[in-house]
């Protein structure tokens, strides 16, 4: 049965926690999966939460801390002593335990790297510590199987039953050189059916895929995802392996990557998230709420400098928001398009051919919506200056609106900048502007003042 989460659970711990009924706490979570303990713990408060972590086994909790939520788990980590921390350090891989030992104050890390007595762990981890943590060797651990090229295959397997007992999961079996520089992989199958005094190098796989310890988290995640790998090797620039990218880091940075996107698509400029402090949203908001507010000034300078067409034709003022709707709605359409195939590298054809994409698809959308308007405002108000005016506004800020939303975000990434900002106020403001603009311009033309 799987596990859920309720009302009625939570209050059953809680009570057993005031109790300090140990036996029946263990009873409760001793099956259960290390996600689901996490799950239960974000919803219990500080001290209940604490008081569970330091009751269960570390084998158990170092993975619990893992899946808990940041503040949750930062909090928790200041109630345990640094030799409580170490000992959760020691029952995890070296990639989480660099990150949870990269979240505590810098005279803390020494003081739990210290109490850690695994000497070749802590050198890994120092070791994970150094490097950009949305690099490749940010996200790799050093856990992993690998094989000299000269050992036959029964010193092979003596070698990786040694190995394995370090990983929790074998997806490859890496074959090095003495100099420890990545040859290949070795086929399970291969090693199963192949004479014990084979040489390894004569049958291990030359073609591996690997990536740079500098590579950006972003590019390992699009390689990974295009050759449908559960574990990408890790090199240096001379080829040493030095440890190995595992599926769930990668999924972990596509759900920050979507995060990302999402907030700045919303006009969010920094990462926040629900729980954090009413000073931190303003920080985040602000920025692209005051652009905002500059487009509407913007929109109302330019509605005011046609305030004598405006009050012979009323009716144009009344069609104000829907031009301004439709140019916002079409420029975030084109543009969460683009950032889509950018984010994903499948946007193929030089941007000139996108352009001209998107310029034939916005008079397409364009000329079936302005038709329809055409006919709406003609039968209500029986004016074909007016109507005119309007539905021929509304296929050119269409059309200028895919245009901007295609263009700036192939700028921006051309630039170096997260296309994803374009998406959001950014796109809206802008053509919320040019669109007003044309608007008036070409309803001057048609209908005069």
């Amino acid at each position: 049965m799987s596990f859920e989460l309720t009302k009625e659970l939570i209050k059953q711990v809680t009570s057993l926690i005031q109790q300090k009924n140990d036996v029946a706490i263990l009873a409760i979570l001793e099956d259960e999966h290390y996600a689901d303990i996490a799950e239960l713990l974000d919803e219990l408060n500080f001290d209940n939460s604490t008081y569970i972590i330091k009751l269960l086994d570390s084998d158990k909790t170092s993975d619990v801390l893992m899946e808990l939520d940041e503040d949750i788990r930062e909090k928790i980590l200041k109630n345990l002593s640094a030799k409580e921390i170490a000992e959760e350090l020691e029952e995890l891989d070296t990639d989480d335990a660099a990150d949870m030992i990269a979240e505590l104050p810098e005279e803390r890390q020494e003081s739990v790297i210290s109490h850690i007595e695994d000497e070749e762990h802590v050198k890994d981890i120092v070791e994970l510590l150094t490097y950009d943590e949305n690099s490749a060797g940010g996200l790799m651990a050093k856990e992993l199987v690998k094989v000299n090229e000269n050992w036959n295959v029964t010193q092979c397997v003596r070698e990786m039953r040694t190995q394995a007992e370090n990983v929790t999961r074998v997806h490859s079996i890496y074959v090095v050189d003495n100099d420890d520089k990545l040859k290949g992989r070795l086929s399970l199958k291969d090693l199963l059916v192949t004479s014990t005094k084979t040489h390894i190098s004569e049958v291990y796989i030359p073609k591996v895929d690997a990536v740079n310890v500098n590579d950006k988290a972003e590019d390992v995640a699009l390689i990974m995802q295009k050759y449908d790998l559960e574990a990408i090797p890790v090199v240096d620039d001379e080829n040493h392996l030095l440890g190995r990218i595992t599926i769930d880091d990668i999924v972990d940075v596509i759900k920050e990557e979507a995060e990302k996107d999402y907030q700045l698509a919303a006009g969010i400029t920094e990462d926040v998230e629900a729980d954090d402090t009413i000073l931190e949203h303003t920080r985040a908001r602000l920025p692209w709420l005051f652009l905002g507010l500059i487009g509407g000034v913007g929109a109302a300078a330019i509605m005011g400098g046609f305030e004598e067409m405006i009050e012979k034709h009323a009716i144009l003022f009344f069609f104000t928001p829907l031009i301004a709707a439709m140019a916002g709605n079409v420029g975030v359409q084109s543009s969460a398009i683009i950032v889509q195939g950018l984010a994903n590298n499948d946007l193929k054809g030089s941007i000139s051919n996108r352009l001209l994409k998107e310029f034939s698809l916005s008079i397409v959308n364009g000329l079936i919506l302005s038709i329809l308007l055409f006919v709406f405002t003609w039968f209500l108000y029986d004016n074909i200056k007016t109507s005119s005016a309007i539905s021929i506004s509304l296929l050119a800020v269409i059309i200028m609106a895919g245009f901007i939303g295609t263009f700036i975000p192939l700028f921006l990434d051309k630039r170096g900048i997260d296309p994803a900002i374009a998406t959001g106020p950014f796109i809206t403001t802008s053509n919320d502007i040019f669109g007003i603009l044309i608007y008036f311009m070409i309803a001057k033309m048609i209908i005069g003042i």
